[in-house]
C-alpha cells in the first residue's frame, strides 16, 4: 500500500477504523450505557450516534474503494462498476423488501440512514459496491497466483464467478449478526425464518444473483480484462477481512461459532490465499484502463 496516494491510504484507514469502532460500539458501548452514561455529555453524543453513526463506515468504505478504483483502474472503469453496482443492489434490495424475491420476507429497521423509498437504506447499496470490488480484485489475484494457467477466458469467467463467492460469503457472517435478536441493536428482521441461523437459504441465491448481475455486468462494461495489479491485492483484502470480521465479531458475542467458523473457511481462507501462495501473474492481454 506505500506506494498509493496518502490520500486514498488515509480513506481506508478510516473506513477500517469507522468498522473496528461500529463493531465496539455494538459488542460494548450500546449493551452496558453504565460504563459511559455518567460522563458529561454523553446522552447529546450517544442520540447523535444512534442517529448519524450508523451508516458511517459504509459510506467510507464506499469512497475508500471509489478512490482507489479510480486510481489503479482510471476514471473510467471506476465509474462504471458504481454506476452499475450501486443502481443494482437498490434494485434488488427495493423488490426483495417490496415481494420478498429473491432473498425471502425480511425489512429494514432503523440504524443505517435514511431510506430509499422508504423501504432500502441508502448505505446498503454502498456496502454491496464495495465489498463486490474487494471480492473481484481478490479474485482475480487468487486465479494468478494458483491457475496461471488458465485459458483468458477460464480466467474472466472465473473470476467473476469467485468474486461472487466472496461476495456471498461475507454474508455469511453479516446476516446472522445484524439481524440476531438477542443484540441490543438489529438493523434487519426475517418474516420468513430459514434453515441458516433463522436466515433462508434463498437469501444467498439471491446474494448470488445480484453479484452476478454487479460483477458480470461491470465486467462487460468494460470490454478488456483488467490485470490483476491494476486492483492492488493488500488494501483490498484490508478492507474485505475488516468487514469480515466486523460480522464475525457480533457473531462471537451472541455465539454464533458456526457462522464464524464457516466465514473463515468460504471468506477469509480464499481472501487470503489471493495474498500469498502460488506465482502471481498477469493475464495475456489484459490491461489497466481502456480509454
Amino acid at each position: 500500500m506505500d506506494d498509493l496516494p496518502l490520500s486514498i491510504r488515509r480513506a481506508i484507514l478510516a473506513h477500517l477504523v469507522a468498522v473496528f469502532f461500529a463493531a465496539f460500539s455494538l459488542i460494548v458501548l450500546i449493551p452496558h450505557p453504565e460504563w459511559w452514561a455518567h460522563l458529561p455529555g454523553a446522552a447529546a453524543n450517544y442520540n447523535f450516534a444512534m442517529q448519524y453513526a450508523g451508516p458511517l463506515h459504509i459510506v467510507l468504505g464506499a469512497i475508500a474503494v471509489f478512490l482507489l478504483t479510480r486510481h489503479t483502474l482510471g476514471p473510467r472503469r471506476a465509474a462504471w462498476f458504481a454506476a452499475i453496482a450501486i443502481p443494482t443492489s437498490l434494485c434488488f434490495e427495493l423488490l426483495g423488501t417490496g415481494t420478498g424475491w429473491p432473498f425471502g420476507n425480511y425489512r429494514y429497521l432503523s440504524g443505517l440512514g435514511f431510506k430509499v423509498l422508504g423501504h432500502v437504506p441508502f448505505s446498503i447499496p454502498l456496502s454491496w459496491y464495495y465489498v463486490a470490488v474487494s471480492g473481484y480484485g481478490l479474485a482475480l489475484h487468487l486465479l494468478a497466483r494458483h491457475a496461471p494457467g488458465l485459458s483468458d477466458r477460464a480466467r474472466d469467467l472465473g473470476s467473476v464467478a469467485l468474486g461472487v463467492w466472496l461476495l456471498m460469503a461475507w454474508d455469511l457472517v453479516l446476516d446472522p449478526a445484524m439481524a440476531h435478536p438477542d443484540m441490543p441493536l438489529t438493523f434487519w428482521v426475517w418474516e420468513q425464518r430459514g434453515a441458516y441461523l433463522g436466515m433462508p437459504l434463498i437469501n444467498l441465491a439471491g446474494w448470488v444473483a445480484c453479484g452476478f448481475v454487479m460483477i458480470g455486468g461491470t465486467r462487460l462494461a468494460w470490454g478488456a480484462p483488467p490485470r490483476p495489479e491494476a486492483l492492488p491485492a493488500v488494501p483490498l483484502f484490508a478492507v474485505y477481512a475488516g468487514n469480515v470480521l466486523f460480522g464475525a465479531a457480533i457473531c462471537a458475542s451472541v455465539g454464533l461459532w458456526g457462522a464464524i467458523a464457516l466465514g473463515a473457511v468460504a471468506a477469509l481462507l480464499p481472501a487470503v490465499a489471493a495474498l500469498w501462495g502460488g506465482t502471481p501473474s498477469s493475464a495475456p492481454g489484459a490491461t489497466a484502463e481502456v480509454p
